[in-house]
């Protein structure tokens, strides 16, 4: 353990970030001051920063970027000064930032420029899209420090000079085969394993729509990022809900794939060695189409080859192609089979709010509304499996963690203290046993699955459910996260799309609801129309394991379903 205070080498850090920021960039103090009075520092508040036509590249979706880029409209150094402008101002107002390496963008963005001039070409299908990165990717010459104060200036808490700053993680290599340009990394909780970010390293980022509310976690700075427009895509990872939770929280797209379709070699983790239930690389960006753009470019230079842990399939243009083509341009049901998608409300455990109910049924009537086939989805109990989930990620004692805390001194943050206190290892008898719970789980949920094709003889193509029993939450009272982690220890493929937003004069509290336990009465007690309002709304869409082409397209037919029902909902009854 280094002689110097963790706060010292702490705020070293954070100075030294912030110095990275250009000068012309830098906020006055009144301008930071102001930020923090404002409820929302989203559009007309950080664009005030930006000249217009930064504001019309950084609202521009991802391919639109990539189309403008590939068509010598925009200059790749145009685009990446615009989105590394953005980053730094969002970050200046709301900590949303690990690391700063703009000038290589810049160089790395020039660079594209004269190939184009060159060679009369795009160098790939991400010719000069800047994508960010959660702070768990390696890039050359840059710290990763994942939370972990002990990890400042070393390779994952090594010091080995050979290592330092010199992995890059096989995802952004991919990345940069296919033209990206990488230029900051984001903020993330100390360990991952929080549905909120704070860490000793910068503290916490909230949630830029609402300063009030938690912005999510783990990929949580991506999710504040791309929200304030610095952003269009970015890579994240997902072991207990990571991208699809910011993504609910702040109003944006996410894609989760089954572990190992995207490469994980080299990607920093928590308790890597803890493979049963392993995290999954993700995808978060400002419209359903960056996550195909991104996912499809990842899978096409056959990643397998250079992680064997990848699976060797590219992106199944026909499976997107065949579920695209069973609805018409509005998502309506044609004369192919509708699809036919479960929608749960409650999982039993944790009954959500009234925004998320709401939610629920929006997408339920306009669903029907369109013609597709909606089941009600009352599967095994999700608490069991995934408390099943965190026997699992627990496995170690712990000791991985308290390990990279003794490196430089620093605590457990708060929400941690209790899941993360230091315990024996279990045994492997017992690692065993938690295998064939796990294996049972899986095997349940999937018999289930298939008993709801009985009727009709026509498979499930997916099934609907919240994120979270809540929208984005007041920070501190996060208390469940089992809709997603069950999802992780299925080991399924899901997306997040936003669907609406909390509505105080609307979403009011059921008198005759009855909590179904404590933590459910805790986490009723925590609703606050008021607080709430505004706070947006998103859902997952499930698909079965490697399924990422036909979520993505059923997610895409959902979105399109929702654009052309702007009013569906709204004041409708929430019954169930």
């Amino acid at each position: 353990m280094s002689d110097i205070s963790w706060r010292d080498r702490a705020a070293v850090k954070v100075a030294d970030t912030a110095s990275k920021i250009p000068p012309p960039w830098r906020l006055k103090p009144q301008d930071l001051q102001r930020a923090k009075e404002q409820k929302n520092l989203t559009g007309p508040f950080i664009e005030s920063f930006l000249s217009q036509n930064e504001v019309e590249i950084t609202t521009l979706a991802s391919c639109d970027l990539v189309e403008k880029l590939a068509n010598r409209t925009l200059s790749s150094l145009e685009v990446s000064e615009a989105y590394c402008k953005t980053a730094a101002i969002a970050h200046q107002i709301s900590n949303c930032l690990h690391e700063i390496f703009f000038d290589q963008a810049l160089q790395r963005a020039a660079e594209l420029d004269r190939y184009f001039e060159e060679n009369g070409k795009p160098s790939g299908s991400l010719h000069g899209l800047p994508v960010s990165l959660k702070d768990q990717f390696h890039v050359k010459g840059v710290d990763t420090t994942m939370g972990y104060i002990g990890w400042i200036d070393t390779f994952e808490g090594d010091t080995d000079p050979k290592r330092v700053q010199k992995v890059e993680s096989q995802a952004v290599s991919e990345l940069l085969r296919q033209g990206a340009v990488v230029y900051c990394k984001t903020s993330l909780p100390q360990t991952l394993m929080c549905g909120e970010t704070i860490n000793n390293l910068i503290g916490q980022t909230l949630n830029p729509i609402n300063q009030r509310l938690s912005c999510g976690g783990s990929s949580g700075g991506e999710g504040a990022l791309q929200a304030l427009g610095g952003s269009s895509v970015g890579l994240g990872t997902d072991i207990g809900g990571s991208v699809r939770i910011p993504a609910a929280f702040c109003g944006l797209y996410s894609l989760k794939p089954t572990h190992n379709r995207m490469s994980y070699r080299n990607v920093a983790n928590t308790n890597p060695g803890q493979l049963n239930y392993a995290s999954s690389v993700g995808v978060m960006g400002t419209s359903v189409d960056s996550l195909k753009l991104v996912l499809s470019a990842l899978t096409s230079t056959k990643p397998w080859l250079r992680d064997p842990n990848v699976v060797p399939i590219p992106w199944r243009s026909d499976i997107e192609k065949n579920t695209l083509e069973r609805v018409d341009s509005l998502g309506k049901a044609t004369n192919r089979p509708a699809l036919k998608l479960g929608i749960l409300f409650n999982d039993g455990f944790m009954t959500p709010h009234p925004p998320i109910a709401r939610g629920l049924c929006m997408l339920r009537d306009a669903l029907k509304k369109a013609g597709h086939t909606i089941v009600d989805w009352h599967p095994p109990h999700h608490q069991p499996a995934a408390h099943i989930h965190l026997l699992f990620l627990q496995s170690d004692g712990v000791h991985y963690v308290h390990k990279q805390l003794d490196l430089s001194g620093e605590p457990l943050i708060p929400p941690l203290r209790d899941i993360f206190k230091l315990r024996p290892p279990v045994s492997a008898t017992t690692l065993e046993d938690l295998s064939i719970q796990g294996r049972d789980a899986c095997e349940a949920y999937s018999d289930y699955w298939n008993s709801e094709s009985a009727n009709d003889a026509q498979e499930v193509d997916g099934f609907i459910m919240p994120v979270a029993p809540h929208a984005a939450v007041i920070p501190g009272r996060y208390l469940y996260t089992g809709y997603t982690e069950v999802i992780n220890l299925l080991d399924y493929t899901a997306a997040v799309i936003p669907v609406t937003t909390a509505d105080k004069s609307v979403d009011l509290i059921d008198p005759s609801l009855v909590p179904l336990n404590e933590l459910d009465a805790k986490n009723w007690a925590g609703y606050d129309p008021e607080a709430y309002d505004g706070a947006p709304v998103g859902l997952q869409i499930v698909g079965r394991k490697y399924e990422e082409e036909k979520v993505w397209a059923i997610a895409k037919i959902l979105d399109t379903i929702l654009k052309n029902n702007k009013d569906t909902g709204r004041n409708e009854s929430t019954t169930v």
